[in-house]
């Protein structure tokens, strides 16, 4: 048949080492020959055997791999209409090679008969080299330009496709997020070839110009990151004395300490400066998160896995703009959707606008959520200086209740929550703000006992010196 392609695996070594019926296919004079890069053993070889086609220049002339796996497509679909084609390609065409896809699939809308003879692979090569078998622990198989996010190493991995320096110091920065500082790799350049050369390091101390489209990386870590620490909480759930005696009740103080602890963190970073306490704060939050799933697959309830998958899909269903065919035009759209979504996911028919404000919400935090759900419905006022009026108002009721302590509590709190209503109106979230000011009142009373003994000062001596330390900053 004229219109007929073969797409064939090189292998990851030299010409000796290609499969024998492979050779003669690619020594057949009345075949055309397109190998995808002259950069391996056994096609350099090759083309000192006989006349082919390289796509080397293509990876030099198209922005992007996608175009160069177009370029590369359109290439052998052309070669094939004027003769029967052979596309050689390193290793085996059924692994690494994304433009093997796309030339089957052209192939069969141009109606051409197409095969693919597989051969050994850098895969092959690779497991040889460290002398690991992935029955046994499994494996990962990474693409060194594209690393997943999350990066979870939870089992041996490679890392193929380190083509430059500037990849492998990405991969081996990745790596080094998510596992020991101490964790042993192993380069492995030229897999398979006459040349092989193993080169086993700390990942920081692995160097870059041992990139090259030949390398892979082996690493078999501890696992750490996101997997590591979830081991890590479950040994603790086992080994350790006081994490076994813990329960969900016993911990709930602590989840509500480290709550606090991160807001505070994220408001000492309001400039983008405090990242670091930040991080850590969030993961003393997850800590809390991990500890009472560990508590749950004990008790076989669920585990960390059933409440991501949970969050995952609550996340999907509430966002229908984004996985579904909802169009939205602002963020406040999008709330009301989740609103509505919420309650529907939950059975609950709402009779007021204000069901679904937790009762154990802090107090500051809870009013500003009841007041932003009633000014839903237009129940607010408009601007700022209505909500100042009715800020004199309730001070004047709080002045009235002094002569009638029954009213003191009452009104205390009817002024407390105007305060809440102005902040929400200024734009401001009143548990920060509170926060702040408490933070600036504590940085000025300390100033005043730096400057001596205060318990004999009277009033005016101790609003003189507060006076002082203010004008002091």
């Amino acid at each position: 048949m004229t219109n007929s392609l073969v797409v064939a695996g090189l292998g990851p070594g030299g010409w000796s080492r290609v499969d024998p019926a492979t050779r003669s296919l690619l020594l057949d004079p009345v075949k055309a020959v397109i190998v995808r890069t002259l950069d391996h053993p056994a096609a350099t070889e090759l083309a000192q055997l006989r006349a082919v086609t390289s796509c080397d220049d293509l990876y030099q002339s198209n922005e992007s791999f996608e175009d160069v796996y177009a370029a590369i497509t359109e290439r052998v679909i052309d070669s094939t209409r004027q003769h029967p084609t052979v596309y050689a390609v390193p290793g085996s065409p059924l692994l690494g090679e994304l433009a093997v896809g796309r030339i089957r699939e052209a192939a069969a809308a141009a109606g051409f008969d197409c095969r693919v003879v597989g051969a050994e692979s850098f895969l092959d090569a690779v497991l040889s080299a460290v002398g690991y078998d992935p029955l046994d622990r499994g494996l990962r198989l990474l693409n060194g330009h594209h690393l997943p996010s999350p990066l979870v190493i939870d089992s041996p991995t490679i890392v193929a496709h380190i083509d430059q320096p500037v990849v492998l110091g990405d991969v081996i920065a990745g790596l080094e997020r998510v596992v020991a500082e101490e964790t042993v790799a192993v380069l492995i350049v030229d897999a398979g070839g006459d040349q092989q050369k193993l080169v086993e390091g700390r990942l920081g101390d692995l160097d870059p110009s041992l990139a090259g489209p030949r390398t892979s990386l082996f690493v078999d870590p501890e696992p750490g990151g996101l997997v590591g620490v979830v081991r890590t909480m479950w040994r603790l759930r086992h080994e350790c004395p006081w994490d076994r005696r813990q329960t969900h009740e016993s911990l709930v103080k602590n989840l509500v300490e480290e709550c606090y602890e991160l807001i505070e963190a994220i408001a000492a970073n309001s400039d983008g400066t405090a990242y670091g306490a930040v991080e850590d704060e969030l993961g003393d939050v997850l800590l809390q998160v991990l500890f009472h799933a560990a508590i749950a697959r004990q008790e076989g309830a669920f585990d960390i896995e059933d409440v991501a998958e949970n969050l995952r899909q609550k996340l999907v269903r509430r966002h229908p703009h984004v996985f579904g065919s909802v169009e939205v035009g602002s963020a406040e759209e999008v709330k009301a959707n989740w609103d509505r979504i919420k309650a529907e996911e939950r059975g609950e028919a709402h009779s007021s606008l204000l069901d679904g404000v937790p009762v154990g919400m802090p107090a500051l935090e809870r009013a500003a959520k009841l007041q932003r759900r009633a000014a839903a419905v237009g129940f607010d006022w408009p601007d700022p200086a209505g909500v100042i009026e009715k800020l004199r108002e309730e001070i004047g009721e709080v002045e009235q209740a002094l002569a009638n302590s029954e009213h003191i509590e009452e009104e205390a709190g009817d002024l407390l929550f105007t305060v809440v209503n102005l902040s929400r109106h200024l734009g401001v979230d009143p548990e920060l703000v509170l926060r702040g000011a408490s933070d600036r009142f504590t940085t000025r009373f300390r100033a005043m006992e730096a400057m001596g003994p205060m318990e004999s000062l009277s009033p005016d001596e101790l609003d003189r010196r507060w006076v002082k330390v203010k004008s002091d900053e």
